[in-house]
Formats: C-alpha cells, sequence, structure tokens
C-alpha cells in the first residue's frame, strides 16, 4: 500500500477553511464559538479550533462599570480577526464579536421602533458616549433628560432605556435619546393622571415655574397652567406679585384638553365674585372714592375694591383740560372721586366719571356772575374772530370783534390788546351746556351807545368840533368823552396827530381836555373823533383867509396871523 504523503500547513489551512464554509468564505472576519480554556493577569484564553489558542481581555466580556463573571468552561463568541499573529497565536476580540451582533440586534429594534437598554460610560464633545451591548452610540447633550442637566454623573455606569434616533451602520454611527424615553413615560403617565382629573375639582399644587403670562403649577406629575387674569379678580400685573416658585397653592381645575393634555387652572374661582352684588353697589349717579391703577392714553383704570375697576375715558377727566393726556391729571394710586356712569354686568364694565364729581364750573360761574356783571382776567389768547378771557373757576370767556370797542372795525379792536393783559368786561351770556360764556368790553364804556343814544350825540355833526375829556389811555388810541356826561368815543392812534411824533397815546393823560373833530357815525350812533382831521381842517383855513404859501407867506406866518385874530 502506497504511503500518504504528510499534509502540509496550506493543506491543513484549506482543509480548515472548508469545514467552515470554504475559502471563499474565509475562517477571518467572522464571528465563532469558542471555549474558555484558562483565565490568568485579566485576560482569558479562549479555544476556537485552530491549533492556537486566542487570547482576550476580561473587560470585554463585561458592562462598563461592572465585574466579570467569565469562568473557565464558559462557552463564547468571538470575532477572528487574525488566525494566527507573530506569536503564533490566534487574535480575537470578544468586542468586535458583540459589537457585530449588537449591530445586527439594533438594526431590528430599530426598524420596530423599540427601546433599547444602554450605559452611559463616557464623555465627548456635546455629548456622551453610550455602550449598547457592543455597540457605541452618540448621547447629544439636549436629549439626556426634558431639562438641563447640570451633574450626569449619577446617571453614567447604570444600565438604562434609550430611544435610537439615527443610525448608519456603513459609517459606525447611532445617535441615541434617553429624553424621548423621559417624554414617552411622562405622556403616559400625564394620561393616567388626567384620568383621575375633572373640571371644576379643586386640587392642591405646587408652583414651578412663574412666567409673564401665569405660573406653572404640579398637580403630583402632572402640570397645569394657572393664567395670570385667573390667579385673582384684582388686577395683577405679574403672578409674582401674589405667587412664588415653591409655594403650594390650592387651585380649581377650570378646563382639560385630554387631546393635547393640557389643564389651566384657576385661583380666583376659589372667591366669591364681586361682580355679583356690583349692580347694587354701584348704581348710576352713585358717587364713590376709587384708587388710579392703571393709565392709558385713552383714560384712567379705578379700582372700587378688591376686582373691581372702572374706567373713566378722558372725555370725563376734567371740565376745563380738553385734549390732554390723562396721566397730566392723575397719577397712578392716587385716591379720587368718582360718579357711576354705566354699568355693564354682561362685559363687566362700569364707565365713570371724574368730572361729574365736581360742580360744573359753567353753571357755578353762572350763578356767582349773571349776564350784566362786570368781570376781570386776563387775555389768554386772540384769534381772528375775537379774545379768550380767563376767568375764575379755570373757565374762559370770549370777547367777540365786533364788542371790543365802539368806532372801529373788529380787526382794528383786535389791536387794542394783547396777550397777558388784563381787561375788564361784561358777562352778555352764559351757555352751561355748551360751555360758553359771551363777554364784551366796549359795554363797559361810559356814555356807550343805548336806546338814548341818538339823544347823547344830538348835538353832534359829522365836520364839528367838540371838546373830548380824555377816559382811558390805550395802545391803539383814546377813549374820550364828549362834554361832562356826553357819548363816548375812540381817537385812533393814526388820528392822535398830523406829525407822527404826535401819534403817541402816553403824550395824553387821563383827564386831559383837548378839541377834536367828528369824523363821523358807527352803526350804533357812537362817534369817532379825530385831532389830524382838526389839525388839517384849520390848516386849510388858515390858508384860505391869511394867505398862500406861493405869495412867499410861510406856513408858520400864516398860521401865526390866524391866531393872532383868533385871539383878538
Amino acid at each position: 500500500m502506497a504511503s500518504m504523503p504528510t499534509p502540509t500547513r496550506d493543506d491543513f489551512e484549506a482543509l480548515l477553511n472548508e469545514s467552515l464554509g470554504g475559502a471563499e468564505g474565509g475562517f477571518e472576519g467572522r464571528v465563532v464559538k469558542g471555549t474558555v480554556t484558562a483565565i490568568e493577569n485579566d485576560h482569558a484564553m479562549i479555544d476556537v479550533g485552530l491549533k492556537s489558542e486566542g487570547r482576550v481581555a476580561l473587560r470585554e466580556f463585561t458592562m462598563p462599570g461592572q465585574p466579570s463573571t467569565l469562568q473557565v468552561g464558559d462557552e463564547v463568541e468571538v470575532y477572528v480577526d487574525r488566525v494566527e499573529n507573530l506569536n503564533g497565536e490566534a487574535v480575537l476580540s470578544r468586542d468586535r464579536a458583540r459589537r457585530e451582533a449588537a449591530w445586527d440586534k439594533l438594526e431590528v429594534e430599530f426598524t420596530a421602533g423599540n427601546r433599547v437598554e444602554g450605559v452611559i460610560f463616557g464623555r465627548v464633545k456635546g455629548g456622551f458616549t453610550v455602550d449598547l451591548g457592543g455597540a457605541v452610540a452618540f448621547l447629544p447633550g439636549s436629549q439626556v433628560d426634558v431639562r438641563p442637566v447640570r451633574d450626569v454623573g449619577p446617571l453614567m455606569d447604570l444600565a438604562q432605556p434609550f430611544q435610537i434616533l439615527k443610525m448608519d451602520r456603513r459609517r459606525g454611527n447611532i445617535v441615541v435619546s434617553r429624553r424621548a424615553i423621559l417624554e414617552e413615560t411622562r405622556a403616559e403617565q400625564r394620561s393616567g393622571l388626567i384620568q383621575n382629573l375633572v373640571e371644576g375639582q379643586v386640587i392642591d399644587g405646587v408652583v414651578k415655574n412663574i412666567t409673564d403670562y401665569g405660573a406653572f403649577v404640579d398637580l403630583g406629575g402632572i402640570d397645569g397652567l394657572l393664567h395670570v387674569t385667573d390667579i385673582s379678580y384684582k388686577r395683577i400685573n405679574h403672578p409674582s406679585e401674589v405667587i412664588n416658585i415653591g409655594d403650594t397653592v390650592k387651585v380649581q381645575i377650570v378646563r382639560i384638553n385630554r387631546d393635547t393634555q393640557r389643564i389651566s387652572l384657576g385661583m380666583k374661582q376659589l372667591e366669591s365674585d364681586p361682580w355679583e352684588s356690583a349692580i347694587a353697589k354701584y348704581p348710576v349717579g352713585a358717587r364713590l372714592k376709587g384708587a388710579v391703577t392703571n393709565i392709558t392714553e385713552y383714560g384712567a383704570f379705578i379700582e372700587l375694591e378688591a376686582g373691581i375697576e372702572g374706567l373713566v375715558h378722558v372725555s370725563e377727566m376734567s371740565w376745563t383740560k380738553k385734549n390732554v393726556h390723562p396721566g397730566k391729571i392723575v397719577s397712578t394710586s392716587q385716591e379720587v372721586d368718582v360718579v357711576v356712569l354705566d354699568i355693564d354686568m354682561e362685559k363687566r364694565r362700569i364707565s365713570l366719571g371724574i368730572k361729574q364729581a365736581v360742580s360744573n364750573p359753567w353753571e357755578s360761574f353762572a350763578e356767582k356772575h349773571p349776564v350784566g356783571s362786570q368781570v376781570e382776567g386776563e387775555v389768554k389768547n386772540a384769534t381772528e374772530f375775537g379774545l379768550f378771557i380767563g376767568l375764575d373757576g379755570d373757565v374762559d370767556g370770549m370777547v367777540h370783534m365786533s364788542d371790543i370797542a365802539w368806532g372801529i372795525s373788529g380787526e382794528d379792536a383786535l389791536h387794542l390788546h394783547r396777550k397777558g393783559e388784563m381787561v375788564k368786561a361784561v358777562v352778555l351770556d352764559v351757555d352751561s351746556e355748551k360751555e360758553r360764556i359771551s363777554l364784551g368790553i366796549k359795554q363797559l364804556e361810559k356814555g356807550a351807545p343805548t336806546a338814548g343814544a341818538a339823544v347823547a350825540t344830538s348835538g353832534m355833526k359829522k365836520g364839528g368840533t367838540v371838546t373830548v375829556t380824555v377816559l382811558e389811555v390805550r395802545d391803539g388810541g383814546l377813549e374820550v368823552q364828549a362834554g361832562e356826561d356826553g357819548a363816548t368815543g375812540f381817537i385812533k392812534r393814526a388820528d392822535l396827530g398830523r406829525d407822527r411824533d404826535e401819534q403817541r397815546p402816553d403824550r395824553f393823560q387821563v383827564g386831559q381836555k383837548f378839541d377834536a373833530m367828528v369824523t363821523g357815525f358807527d352803526r350804533s350812533k357812537k362817534p369817532n373823533f379825530s385831532i389830524k382831521a382838526l389839525q388839517l381842517a384849520e390848516e386849510k383855513q388858515a390858508v384860505e383867509q391869511y394867505g398862500s404859501s406861493d405869495s412867499g407867506a410861510s406856513l408858520g406866518d400864516i398860521l401865526g396871523e390866524a391866531l393872532k385874530q383868533r385871539g383878538s
């Protein structure tokens, strides 16, 4: 019998590969089962059927932070990296085996949307590393918890569930979330808790957070929103005025939305509603006291009691101050007297008035100053149709330009007085509803035209010369009286003399007498006088009687001769 040749190393490898699936499949790069033959120096010796054993670190058989439980004789799966290294040993890896097995399992769980278990074992930029049974995943810092976590120490090396957000086996990239698990768990808890709550139920809660629009209250695992308008019937600008974080408060469940799992809470609902008795306590016309709580461009809000406020519109704040901002009339926290103008229980609105709490100044003026009485005030303003005079009670009266002076046009009369000047006038009419007071200045003049005006001026004629007495010196001219008790008239500045230096009212004094010419009468038969016209008439007459300047005589010579003849 022919003897069989001794198999070479290549023959042995070929036979081995054939037994493991052929040379094309290869022994290397596969996960195989092996037996632990020995444990020494933190390593396990594993026999996988090769000519030599492989050495694997014990830490590869345990989860991070946990002790090894591997024993001799245990059967384990390992990854064959190389059949033999330089030392003649098989190069095996438990991590690679676990990683390959883990990826297979994780892909199935990711496709099904299931949770996976992992351990946070390291910290990297932007987050943490998680061991998912052999595969390493990235946990972003924002996905650790539902709220920012300052210390992740207690969560390290602790087996806990995660949700896979994204995975790419080719790139070896896995992103997981712990927050998604917590939110899902909380949603389940919220759903269970909401089932036990009903609208109208009164429950205790703890204030967890405060915002400008309200506060979030923990009801024992589920949060409810306590809106700022539901904290108190009283006006509140910010929830922190009433409650603080950590306070235990009694609230009522106002509304539950089971679809969105949102709960609306209220505190004021546990108090008696002050509006229930408002119609009886605040009838129209009632006079009350209140404090200013808020000021706007259109008015001011007045608190009558806790939970009830009324609005004073800007038009109802003052009788005399028109078109001004409410803040210039009242100030916040100021106590004011108000009158109820209207109440709407359905809309919960009360209209108030401040000016109604004080007497109407026009009515008060009419009582103190009846028509025909004399008043005095300061010229506040001059318009194209008259003068406005400041009077008692912070009201204004108007002197129409036709009632300023006799004998001159209204336009000229407006220039007789200036802003800030004190003047006297007669009350002609008072209309309280329209808030108007009509005054007259010319009606105070002595000898003003009346029913007997024709008699007072019967001895006068246009062009005639009369002796007048100065009654008043004004910037625009002189108020004079003819004779002892004759009619009064006015001499305009331009008529005080022929020359400009003679047209100065201040060169005359009250009581001074001089001659003037009657230049005409106005519609009320009041005479108009002129010194200038008299001078020109006398000059003309002298020239006619005593010579002409053309004959060589000067005007002074002619007037001197005329005066000499008049004196003789």
